[in-house]
């Protein structure tokens, strides 16, 4: 009776983690991730970088990822995101990011996070993780020099996606309940209220594809 109570409540304790995992690969299958990459052109860097298996084992660090809310919307949410950011998994790097006039991307203000002056710290992953306060302790959480080595986020596809879970299980995830388009400001709210409605919009047009090819409701308050 004794072992059989052990094996109720340790199944009690990793049931869940182990259930929700297996549901997000059940969720991101290699049908809808290549439905996303397929969509680029055969010339991006992406295509040959991002990869459904290099995703599923960022998660693996993160078992947070798809708890928040229903794990299909939240799933559609974040890829609607990351299709935006990097163009159907086109680009690795911010476009034209290093020839910028502010291409190191470095707010001096955070003491804690000082920047490397030979470093820039402009988009990159499928997030287009940036700045020195988010290379910083993004690094520190995942285990690798973020602001010695930015770069690092271009060249290691588990690291690049694991900055877009760091990022999102910190900053996103906690307005999910809110609506997508608290997703929006979170994540770029200089497009809102009118910064860029187009962007906005597409945003939103992704969201919903998603929600409707894994069959979920989208919800309230899409646009910001």
């Amino acid at each position: 009776m004794k072992g059989l109570l052990t094996v109720f409540v340790v199944g009690i304790l990793v049931g869940p983690v182990s259930i929700k995992a297996q549901l997000v690969a059940d969720i991101v299958t290699d049908g809808f991730f290549n439905g996303i990459i397929d969509q680029s052109d055969s010339s991006c860097a992406g295509r040959n970088f991002y990869t459904r298996s290099a995703f599923l084992e960022a998660t693996n660090s993160y078992p947070q990822f798809g708890t928040a809310d229903d794990t299909r919307r939240e799933v559609a949410a974040f890829f609607a995101h990351v299709t935006h950011e990097t163009g159907h998994f086109c680009y690795i790097e911010e476009i034209g990011g290093p020839t910028y006039p502010n291409s190191q991307y470095c707010d001096p203000t955070y003491t804690q996070y000082p920047c490397n002056p030979d470093k820039s710290y402009y988009g990159r992953g499928p997030l287009q993780i940036s700045w020195n306060y988010n290379y910083g302790p993004a690094g520190q959480n995942i285990g690798f020099d973020g602001l010695n080595s930015p770069e690092t986020v271009a060249n290691d596809p588990v690291i690049s996606f694991k900055t877009a879970l760091w990022f999102w299980v910190n900053n996103v995830e906690p307005v999910l309940s809110q609506g997508f388009g608290a997703t929006i400001r979170a994540i770029n709210g200089g497009e809102c209220n009118g910064g860029n409605t187009a962007a906005v919009e597409a945003r939103v047009g992704y969201y919903t594809d998603y929600c409707n090819q894994l069959g979920v409701d989208p919800g309230s308050n899409l646009s910001c």
